[in-house]
């Protein structure tokens, strides 16, 4: 329709008024065809009365129009102006119980153009809430990741906004480090180590794309064994500048939505960037831990950790032994045979007594060609044989250098808590170095407890 003015009703009105007027003039001659006297009709009274008419009806029209849709139009524009005022707001906390369905949402009531208006409305909202709730997500898992360094409280609160924002009720994340793949965290599923050999896991590293498995029935995908029967497993790698770094796992009993599915989609940059930060980081403090001659512990974090190991035995009431020696005449052989050699040497005892300390043993350079070994749940007689295997076995590995065959031996002290009168880690240094002082004495090459 041609429009008059810039308002709607307006536009009726004078339509209305217009098209009142035209019957009223038309009326009469109508009258007139249906067999009425046009001396009677054709009359100026007449035609007035039947425009007067018209208008009366237009006028009508216009009123039920106004009251009718009018009445509609102002709730959908009235709520249009809450939800603005509201929606502005939840940009800025990201709190969407500001625009709940019973306070924001209109009535669709009518099966016309303005029942049609009003559920479009309503699904406007809904999306607008949704993005803005998508966005106060991204926004919180972005901050929490950019504040943690390391590895484990990254991977677990990761882990947890994950579950949390794509409403699936088990997951884990697995790290590639060197070439295998390890559990970094895992809620809710069962013996976790098993996806690591997960030939999901394998394809979706391979092809860089996220793996569906839908499950059927009671069936497990491959190791991931839930406490609960999954509807739907997600395996969707993680990769930073094409470098793999492991993969999320999550499990849903439900199955995922499309909007689980791009919030895991947007999660996944952020996590890529902050597990890339944080295995960064973990690999500095490891090299800052080391000594970067042998690849053992460093003076610092070797005391540190002694400082914990002694702590863990009083508090579970276990035994903790301490070895220390150092290489027999180590200057004449850097004197002889140079410093290149001596350093040889000494990497050479490293292996050799790495090779006699068991599993969760710690080697520590003191300094010099000084070193400790902490043995944790090792008493005064267990100090004493490691001691004496780790002497033997640098005994009997000499280090050739072309035809030169360098002999090396070591000297030993040891000592143990609780059988040694110790109050912290710095007292059983110093009793294993009065043992070593000792071993010295008695001729070197030689293992003294004390």
């Amino acid at each position: 329709m041609i429009r008059l003015t810039r308002r709607v009703f307006t536009d009726l009105a004078i339509w209305m008024i217009g098209l009142g007027v035209l019957m009223g003039i038309v009326f009469p001659f109508f009258v007139t065809a249906m067999g009425l006297p046009a001396a009677d009709v054709l009359t100026l009274g007449f035609f007035a009365a039947s425009i007067v008419a018209g208008c009366i009806v237009g006028g009508a029209n216009i009123g039920l129009a106004r009251m009718v849709v009018g009445r509609r139009l102002t709730l959908l524009a009235g709520r249009i102006r809450y939800v603005e005022s509201n929606l502005e707001a939840m940009t800025k906390d990201g709190n969407i119980d500001r625009c709940k369905p019973e306070d924001c949402y209109i009535e669709v009531n009518s099966d016309d153009e303005i029942g049609d208006s009003a559920a479009a409305f309503n699904r406007l909202v809904q999306t607008l809430a949704q993005s803005i709730q998508t966005e106060g997500a991204v926004r919180a898992f972005t901050s929490i990741m950019s504040s943690q360094l390391e590895l484990n409280a990254l991977t677990e609160q990761a882990l947890q906004q994950l579950i949390q924002h794509t409403h699936a009720d088990a997951g884990a994340i697995l790290i590639e480090n060197d070439g295998e793949m390890s559990v970094a965290i895992s809620n809710g599923i069962r013996g976790p180590q098993a996806m690591c050999a997960s030939d999901h896991v394998r394809r979706a590293l391979r092809t860089e794309q996220m793996q569906r498995i839908e499950v059927p029935g009671d069936v497990a995908v491959e190791g991931v064994l839930t406490d609960f029967r999954p509807r739907e497993v997600l395996v969707d790698p993680l990769f930073y500048k094409s470098a793999a770094l492991g993969a999320i796992i999550l499990a849903s009993a439900a199955g995922f939505s499309g909007d689980d599915l791009k919030r895991l989609n947007l999660f996944r940059q952020g996590l890529a960037l902050a597990l890339h930060n944080a295995l960064t980081h973990d690999r500095m403090q490891r090299l800052a831990a080391l000594d970067s001659l042998t690849g053992v512990f460093n003076r610092h974090f070797g005391t540190m950790r002694l400082r914990e190991e002694f702590g863990r035995a009083i508090r579970i009431n276990s035994p903790l032994a301490l070895l220390m020696f150092d290489l027999d005449h180590f200057k004449s052989i850097n004197d002889t045979y140079g410093h290149h050699i001596g350093d040889r040497s000494l990497a050479q005892v490293v292996r050799a007594v790495r090779s006699v300390l068991r599993e969760g043993d710690v080697l520590v350079r003191y300094g010099g060609d000084e070193f400790f070994a902490i043995l944790p749940a090792a008493s005064r007689e267990d100090a004493a044989h490691i001691g004496e295997r780790a002497r033997r076995v640098v005994e009997d590995t000499p280090l050739h250098d072309g035809e030169q065959v360098i002999r090396i031996t070591i000297s030993v002290g040891g000592t143990a808590y609780p059988d040694a009168d110790a109050a912290s880690g710095a007292d059983l240094i110093q009793r294993a170095d009065k043992a070593l002082y000792a071993a010295k004495e008695a001729g070197r090459n030689c293992v003294v407890v004390a």
